[in-house]
């Protein structure tokens, strides 16, 4: 274990005396035609921007973005933004410190959020659509899909976290089903489970979030419509139009054709579908931005490009009874 302290922990004017893990850099010419180091640095709490003004050119050409590298300098700010000004850059081995505490987790047991993604398969009626999940959520695709981000920045970009952004979309998806009985509670369930599997493949997580090469060319909506079509096919008798409404709730997640979606949602399970993942991923998204992005001494947030606003921090606590609301979802 590491004994530093959380970069989101510093202030302006602190030291940075740190490991942290490069998620990205550039040289860059400034206004006055010099040149210097613009990088991304972060632990498992932040990432921010960092700046290197002069005694950076051998040490970056053996950079590579999720190495390791031990950073001196201090926490500044730009327009109400925390980021460091690098005074010295040392390699680091990134054998000689787990990489792992560098990247962040769901604060969520990942052995409990497992069990209970297999209690929703297993809770299925559907024999066709359980035998799917079943061939699709086993092994290795199974821990490769615990492990995953839900995302490269915006929303549960933790590890764990596609599970957790799953598990919350099936939670909904349910509670809608009670809500309405006339949804197809299997068909809904077995789409919110594979609406972002193609994550798996469609992202990388080995020292920094990234799209893969497949995930570039293809994108996690058709990879899981793939992974879908062919799973179904080795299924006995697997009714066309059933596999027909489970791959369209997949293929039009996203709501409308200009968020990437194929088609938009033409069926009340697919338009539950988009609505219940819109929910989990914003909230969780401006939930985070509140506690990483507040300007120094405000309630306020930066602007946020992908909120298209700043955001608000009330501080107002709510009271609960956590039994009720552990049997909200019974």
């Amino acid at each position: 274990m590491l004994n530093q302290k959380d970069l989101s922990s510093l202030s302006k004017g602190d030291e940075v005396d740190h490991y942290l893990l490069i998620r990205k850099f550039e040289v860059k010419l400034a206004r006055n035609n010099k040149q210097y180091l613009n990088m991304e640095l972060g632990d498992k709490s932040a990432t921010l921007n960092a700046n290197m003004f002069d005694n950076f050119e051998e040490i970056c050409k053996s950079f590579k973005t999720g190495n390791l590298v031990k950073v001196k300098g201090k926490i500044d700010d730009y327009k109400d933004t925390k980021q460091i000004k690098v005074i010295s850059l040392e390699a680091v081995d990134n054998a000689e410190v787990d990489i792992n505490e560098f990247l962040p987790k769901s604060k969520r047991d990942i052995n409990e959020m497992k069990e209970e993604f297999r209690k929703r398969i297993n809770s299925l009626g559907n024999h066709y659509l359980k035998s799917l999940m079943n061939r699709i959520f086993c092994d290795e695709k199974f821990e490769k899909f615990s492990t995953a981000p839900a995302g490269k920045s915006w929303h549960h970009s933790y590890l764990h976290g596609l599970i957790e952004h799953t598990l919350e979309i099936i939670k909904i998806c349910d509670l809608m089903c009670d809500i309405h009985p006339e949804l197809n509670r299997d068909l809904l369930i077995a789409g919110a489970m594979m609406h972002d599997f193609g994550k798996t493949e469609e992202l990388t997580y080995d020292g920094t979030f990234d799209y893969s090469d497949k995930g570039k060319l293809i994108g996690h909506i058709v990879i899981a419509a793939l992974i879908i079509n062919e799973e179904a096919g080795k299924i006995p008798d697997f009714p066309e139009d059933l596999k027909n409404c489970l791959l369209h709730i997949v293929l039009s997640h996203q709501g409308k054709l200009e968020y990437a979606s194929p088609v938009v949602p033409k069926t009340v399970e697919a338009i539950a579908l988009y609505q219940a993942d819109e929910l989990s991923a914003k909230v969780n998204a401006y939930k985070n931005a509140l506690a990483t992005q507040l300007k120094p001494e405000s309630k306020w947030t930066n602007f946020l490009s992908l909120a298209s606003t700043d955001l608000y921090n009330h501080g107002l606590t709510s009271e609960f009874d956590e039994e009720i609301i552990k049997t909200l979802f019974d």
